[in-house]
């Protein structure tokens, strides 16, 4: 090793140096010559204290400023040398970092340390530990609670004289590193360890691990010290855009015939749920995997515990339940509520909903010519995050979250062409050969004059050569830009509607009689128009009677007064006969 070697000319140099200080001899100088790892040199009762692979001098043998002194002369004269050296190593004090150790865990977040040695007879300046995360994995279910399973390594050492079960107490705000577990079914809380294993949580709901007793700030990326967290969406240093809050208030519909209902349903990823339920009535669980394997559960006591792969914490109150799933959940969970009472429940909710459907860049195409220079393009495919596979583009619009990539366009094969092809499969992309775009069709006609229709046309990616040629060709050459909509809708306005008026004074005054009113088309702008229904045409006369009782007895119902108001109702229906389509 490097250090020793330069420590034993240092030595030798300072031997030379100071012969003549009392209390050398020649058993010093054995004692620096002493470097070999199962050498045993000098003579032990001289009081020289050695080190495994270093000797040490006598602390009385020197004096401290004199050795003070000649450390600095030495760091003067070896000045180049030192700044080359890592910091770590700085003035020779420190050995080389040793190798890493074994991780503390094998899954779940574990610690591994390295050691260095102090090559001075005094203290050194930095530490003779660091430390790095290991085993980054997550655990499988079955494998539990690193700190209960700590808690549980004593159920089987008495505690006052008697056997207990210990479950884990977590989330200490004054001391998270401490070893402290209760006794099931008792209020019996003990300290049974001053410091958990290395690699075990802080907090539950934290990435923050226990190293020799104190917590340390792990991030999101696994490093200790780091700062990144995940966003809600479970994404290291993210933005939040993958997933969707979900948030409400539930309350029961009680029936006679009704015994439960469906809260809501959770899908496969969600995070952070929370339920609270207020009242009489009582939550459990229906999942369903992936795989279409069902289950339940009837969250009938207070505990934490694994449904369908997923943690559950569960709260049961005289009065309220709380339900939280930190997530992501392994199956779609649907929560319902079973009725307890006459008393309305209400339950409230929230968690973050992954996106299902997004977007993912795809390579680039093939390029657009076999030689001489030509262009590719990326382009976005849609894709199910539940099956991985590639579905309909309309799946990832209906998330307005979801931001379509745009495509990348880069040159490619722009080795010149062999003379002896004479000519390029497609011609190369530069300022007299434009890049394909898109064309389209006029619009057709709306399906509908009224009430709101659709109109399509017809998009397609053409391309003109340099004799100005338009052809076309494959739709992924011209997704570098927006593809110009295919439908629309069209005369959205309201249909024309019959509008009727009052209705008249009855035509006698006592007795029976007729009545009789103005009825007109009417158009979305309040103009009178045609294209109303004659189906739905209100009646404009309806019989009436006069409570007033008649002096002379009539043998006949009266005959129709032709009156000059309804004359003039007549004229204007008859003057307003239009074409029964609206301009």
């Amino acid at each position: 090793m490097a250090a020793p070697r330069q420590l034993l000319a240092l030595a030798a140099w300072l031997l030379a140096s100071v012969a003549q200080v009392p209390g050398w001899s020649a058993s010093v100088w054995r004692h620096l010559k002493c470097t070999a790892p199962s050498q045993v040199c000098g003579d032990q009762n001289q009081g020289a204290v050695f080190l495994r692979e270093f000797t040490l001098i006598r602390r009385e043998s020197l004096h401290d400023d004199f050795l003070s002194d000649l450390l600095n002369n030495h760091k003067t004269e070896d000045l180049s040398s030192r700044t080359a050296r890592s910091e770590e190593n700085r003035d020779m004090l420190w050995d080389a970092w040793g190798s890493w150790s074994e991780c503390s865990r094998t899954c779940g977040g574990g610690a591994s340390y390295s050691l260095r040695r102090c090559l001075s007879s005094k203290s050194c300046e930095g530490q003779n530990i660091r430390y790095r995360t290991c085993s980054n994995v997550n655990c499988p279910p079955e494998a539990g609670d690193f700190r209960a399973q700590q808690c549980s390594a004593h159920n089987d050492v008495k505690y006052q004289g008697q056997f207990y079960e210990w479950l884990p107490i977590s989330n200490d705000p004054d001391n998270p590193c401490s070893l402290k577990c209760q006794a099931k079914g008792t209020a019996l809380i003990v300290e049974l360890a001053p410091k958990v294993l290395d690699g075990t949580r802080c907090y539950t709901e934290s990435l923050d691990m226990c190293i020799s007793g104190l917590c340390q700030i792990v991030g999101c990326d696994h490093q200790l010290g780091s700062t990144v967290k995940e966003d809600n969406c479970g994404v290291c240093n993210g933005d939040g855009s993958t997933c969707q809050l979900v948030r409400g208030q539930y309350k029961s519909q009680l029936s006679a015939n009704k015994l439960d209902d469906t809260v809501i349903a959770v899908p496969y990823g969600s995070r952070h749920v929370r339920l609270v339920l207020k009242g009489p009535g009582h939550l459990y669980l229906e999942t369903k995997t992936l795989q279409g394997v069902k289950g339940e559960n009837s969250l009938s006591s207070t505990g934490s515990f694994f449904v369908d792969n997923s943690s559950i914490d569960f709260q049961k109150f005289p009065d309220k339940e709380i339900l939280r799933i930190s997530g992501p959940l392994a199956a779609d969970f649907t929560v319902k509520v079973h009725y307890g009472g006459t008393a309305d429940s209400t339950v409230q909710f929230i968690f973050y909903q992954p996106i299902i459907h997004r977007w993912r860049e795809t390579d680039f195409f093939p390029c657009s010519a076999s030689c001489g220079g030509g262009y590719q393009l990326t382009s976005a495919e849609c894709f199910d995050l539940r099956s991985n596979l590639v579905v309909a583009d309309q799946y990832c619009h209906y998330y307005p979250e979801n931001i379509k990539p745009k495509p990348k366009l880069q040159e490619c094969n722009l080795d010149p062409c062999p003379a002896s092809d004479g000519y390029k499969q497609i011609m190369p992309y530069d300022l007299y050969h434009p890049l394909p775009r898109w064309e389209s069709t006029p619009w057709t006609a709306c399906s509908s004059s009224c009430g709101g229709g659709i109109q399509s046309r017809t998009v397609s990616c053409v391309e003109e050569d340099i004799q100005g040629h338009i052809s076309p060709v494959e739709e992924w050459k011209c997704m570098y830009t927006p593809k110009m909509p295919v439908v629309q809708p069209c005369n959205i306005f309201d249909c024309p509607e019959w509008l009727a008026q009052e209705w008249s004074p009855c035509t006698v005054t006592c007795g029976q009689g007729l009545r009789y009113r103005v009825v007109l088309c009417i158009d979305h702008r309040g103009l009178h128009t045609g294209g109303c229904s004659p189906k739905s045409k209100p009646h404009i006369k309806e019989e009436c009677i006069v409570p007033t009782p008649c002096y002379k007895p009539k043998e006949k119902l009266p005959v129709e007064a032709k009156l000059p108001w309804y004359k003039q109702a007549q004229e204007l229906e008859e003057g307003a006969v239009v074409s029964e389509e609206p301009s």
